[in-house]
């Protein structure tokens, strides 16, 4: 009798521990799904910045320097042997500095449209992996060359309703060929207005300012709470006057033709609800205008033209980070569904992939900078990727088939590993970086000596020289290949090795989130 107690109540406290452990177990389960979606079978949340890897942090380094060699006005610190000031007296016959800001490509034009663009991806990239770039003393250059634009962008905002978007005539521009230090052509310029509105490029300057005020916030207060008024006021301005610039001026469509704003509309909105907080952007971006313009379902290509795929990453953080009490949460998933469609496109065994490639795997959209989309793209999958592991996502479905946080790493570092020279041509077209990139860059800066005595007409010998440029445009990403993977050096072959400064935005982006890995943060503010 003695014996079967002792045996009853050894079985009862293993009964009872069991129960425990199994209520315990069911907790974890359910505080691990309340935790934004995170799976048992996630992959660890990374911690801090690790230990950079080389080829990366090379390739950062260098392609930094870009918006160096692009900045226009009374250089600070210039650390580019071959340049010097230029276009100082920008804005002067409207009595407003339009002096600084960067030069669009290899000509000395300054388009706002593209302009703001690379300065809201270069604040996205600062804002998702800063502590990325400090690793490899990269932080303070790429916020240097962020404030270069927006200094420029506050002062081209000299009224509410107004705003200066084109600084040159890039018939007369595209006339010369000389140095920047060197030119003397008239600079016009053109601006939108409530009588003559531009709702795109107002929209993204107010999304650059936006996203740049979170860059400055903690740094420079009083310039953060400035860029913001703007942001506010820009956004006010585009939604009040619709209208596309493209059509109210038409001569600015031969080189950056609008498709359509409301992706802009929404981007900005997006920004500006990151940047605040408050609520009527999020409305805004998830409400009617998300019915009007998201496009759900229907896969785009991140560009200085088309933000809705690049929209609908950022609105995805929210759905991973901060879903909890937003309004419209049908709509959210929304954005969130039409990213992993974008994603699946990219990704090259997926079902939905799309067949868009070269043959080796790289994106290919465009002969003209032909670069541009898959380094984009890249640049998307990457942060998809560290939003996933950040949030313990373990997954996303592409037709039924599972895809990793790994797998979307490993498309982006296809697409860099391609631009840094692991391609048929076994060409960097990174310039500046490895042993073989191009020579004969489409860039009149690095064409022309430093010392040479050349005006506008003359100088078309350096353009038509069989000699390599006298000076290396460290950190072009150039237009890049054809679909067949052949790549013409020649200055004269504009399609291919021109530079774009909204190039240098996106790789930068993309190779600081390969520099190191870091789980991202959770909220900008």
């Amino acid at each position: 009798m003695g014996e079967k107690s002792r045996k009853g109540g050894w079985c009862g406290w293993i009964i009872v521990l069991i129960v425990v452990a199994a209520a315990a177990g069911a907790i974890v389960v359910l505080v691990k799904k309340k935790h934004n979606g995170s799976s048992p079978d996630a992959a660890p949340v990374p911690g801090p910045p690790g230990s950079p890897t080389k080829k990366y942090a090379d390739a950062l380094k260098t392609a930094m320097q870009f918006f160096d060699v692009q900045k226009s006005g009374k250089l600070v610190n210039n650390k580019i042997s071959w340049r010097g000031d230029s276009a100082v007296k920008d804005g002067s016959q409207a009595k407003v500095d339009l002096s600084k800001g960067m030069y669009d490509a290899g000509d000395h034009m300054k388009f706002g449209f593209p302009m703001a663009y690379t300065a809201t991806v270069l604040s996205w990239a600062i804002l998702e992996y800063g502590d990325q770039m400090k690793v490899v003393d990269q932080l303070e250059p790429a916020e240097d060359s962020l404030k270069w634009i927006t200094d420029y962008l506050i002062n081209a905002h000299p009224k509410d309703n107004v705003l200066y978007i084109q600084v040159g005539d890039p018939d007369a521009d595209h006339k010369c060929w000389d140095r920047p230090e060197d030119m003397t052509e008239e600079r016009p310029l053109i601006q939108i207005n409530a009588s003559v509105p531009g709702t795109e490029v107002a929209a993204e300057t107010a999304a650059a300012m936006a996203a740049a005020s979170l860059v400055f916030k903690s740094s420079d207060s009083a310039y953060s709470s400035d860029l913001l008024k703007h942001s506010k006021q820009l956004f006010t301005f585009a939604d009040k006057y619709r209208g596309s610039y493209s059509e109210n001026i038409p001569k600015v469509a031969t080189y950056y033709n609008s498709t359509g704003y409301g992706d802009e509309l929404l981007w900005a909105a997006s920004w500006l609800y990151h940047a605040t907080g408050d609520q009527s952007y999020y409305d805004y971006a998830t409400g009617k205008n998300a019915d009007s313009f998201g496009n759900f379902g229907n896969p785009t290509w991140f560009s200085w033209d088309n933000k809705l795929a690049g929209t609908q990453v950022l609105l995805s953080r929210v759905s991973f980070f901060d879903s909890k009490g937003t309004s419209n949460s049908e709509t959210l998933q929304e954005y969130r569904k039409t990213a992993e469609a974008v994603m699946c496109g990219l990704l090259p065994k997926s079902p939905t992939a799309t067949s868009s490639r070269t043959d080796s795997g790289l994106i290919w959209i465009s002969e003209w900078n032909a670069l541009q989309h898959p380094v984009a793209s890249a640049f998307l999958a990457v942060l998809y990727s560290d939003y996933m592991l950040t949030s313990r996502t373990a997954k996303i479905t592409c037709n039924g088939d599972a895809y990793t946080p790994s797998d979307l790493r490993k498309f982006a570092i296809s697409q860099a590993d391609y631009v840094l020279g692991d391609n048929p041509s076994k060409m960097s077209y990174l310039v500046g970086y490895g042993d073989n990139y191009p020579q004969y860059v489409h860039h009149r800066g690095a064409s022309i000596p430093k010392d040479a005595d050349t005006g506008c007409k003359d100088g078309w010998k350096w353009l038509d020289s069989t000699e390599p440029n006298p000076n290396v445009a460290t950190g072009a990403l150039v237009g890049g290949p054809f679909l067949n993977e052949t790549y013409i050096d020649s200055r004269n072959n504009s399609m291919q090795a021109e530079p774009t400064t909204y190039n240098s935005a996106v790789i930068v982006g993309l190779l600081s989130g390969l520099v190191t890995t870091s789980s991202v943060v959770q909220s900008f503010t």
